[in-house]
């Protein structure tokens, strides 16, 4: 009689292992608390994107992840072809550098979601995006999600995501497994969502069935009331980042998009401060006029009998690729030249956002030197 494991496709596994090191059983018994604190799924905001390469001894190894649109993981991706281009012209191979490049320059006139170059398969991935919610708002890091940089220093961390490999037959720990086991049976709701979306998302479950978890994601919530919170910022790759990323906005475009006065630009920067000098996942801004939270964010990559799940029709992707684009302005007469551009980009506005980058890097750099000089 044959096992049941063997009666299921790869693609469909959940495989549960035991936790064998003491970080990876704390993380599996913090997950399983989450899910009385927090018992609450919901989705965050639309699809992300990505693009991975198919690895000869199994699954689809992640080259990037994070872009809020299809094209621009194909952007991604042909620079990840011209990459591999200079590394094959440094190492003498004309024929494998002709290769990369071809495909770079097709990725610039057509909507391509697969190639194969150099013998590998590389693929658009869509990605499905999750929060938990309890009685107090949305679920935010947990001690286990690793948040190692300083504050402003967010960037300097390479990504959790590039590198993991998406394999179903990998093992994972139990709450991770039922988690998956809930995403997967995850539809848009009727009336959430336009009728084509809701079609692809149940579309996805008979085509894609099984699923990944990547490493999880930290956003940026703001409270706009009656227990209601809206997305603030795309999901970053630790709190941290996404800590950064709001006192950047507080700093930086805040001032500029809200046109504050001096006061007020001052009580956004005292925000920052206070944030940069006592890291924490909430945040109080301008006496209550915004409330901010950190919020962790699930990521799911959905498989199907062929690997992950490229995009779906209902995904909004509206601009073409770059060098399609560039031909159509022109042939419209819209498309202006360096000069030109430069000209537009002295507006009073881009001046103020330029100067507020230039002080926020200063201010970093500053603090930095300050730390590398202490005794």
């Amino acid at each position: 009689m044959s096992h049941y494991s063997e009666q299921v496709p790869a693609y469909r596994t959940i495989r549960v292992v035991a936790q064998d090191s003491p970080v990876a059983a704390f993380s599996d018994e913090e997950a399983w608390r989450a899910r009385d604190a927090y018992p609450e799924i919901l989705a965050a905001g639309g699809a992300v994107f990505g693009h991975v390469r198919e690895r000869e001894e199994g699954g689809w190894e992640v080259v990037s992840f994070g872009e809020s649109a299809p094209q621009d993981s194909r952007d991604t991706m042909a620079s990840t072809f011209r990459r591999l281009a200079q590394q094959a012209e440094k190492s003498g191979d004309e024929v494998g550098r002709a290769e990369c490049m071809a495909a770079a320059v097709r990725l610039g006139w057509e909507k391509l979601d697969e190639l194969t170059v150099l013998g590998d398969r590389y693929r658009v991935v869509h990605g499905e995006q999750f929060i938990r919610k309890g009685p107090d708002g949305p679920e935010p890091p947990r001690p286990s999600d690793p948040d190692p940089a300083e504050p402003g220093e967010a960037h300097r961390m390479p990504s959790r995501t590039t590198g993991f490999v998406i394999d179903p037959v990998v093992g994972t720990g139990m709450s991770e497994g039922i988690l998956k086991l809930d995403l997967l049976q995850f539809v848009r709701a009727a009336g959430t969502v336009p009728p084509d979306v809701r079609r692809d998302s149940r579309r996805a479950k008979q085509t894609h069935p099984g699923g990944v978890l990547l490493p999880p994601g930290f956003m940026i919530a703001e409270r706009v009331g009656d227990g209601r919170w809206k997305p603030h910022s795309a999901a970053c790759s630790t709190p941290q980042a996404a800590r950064d990323a709001l006192t950047m906005w507080l700093r930086v475009m805040a001032p500029v998009t809200l046109q504050l006065d001096q006061a007020e630009r001052d009580a956004y920067e005292r925000a920052a401060n206070l944030l940069d000098e006592r890291p924490g996942n909430e945040i109080e801004v301008a006496d209550g006029a915004h409330f901010f939270k950190v919020v962790r964010v699930e990521r799911l990559v959905r498989v199907g009998p062929d690997g992950p799940e490229g995009p779906r029709p209902s995904d909004f992707d509206p601009d073409p690729p770059v060098e399609a684009h560039t031909q159509q302005l022109r042939e419209q007469g819209l498309w202006r030249e360096e000069d030109e551009v430069n000209e537009g980009l002295v507006l009073e506005e881009m001046r103020d956002v330029a100067r507020l980058v230039e002080k926020e890097q200063a201010r970093r750099e500053w603090k930095r030197q300050g730390e590398e000089g202490a005794p």
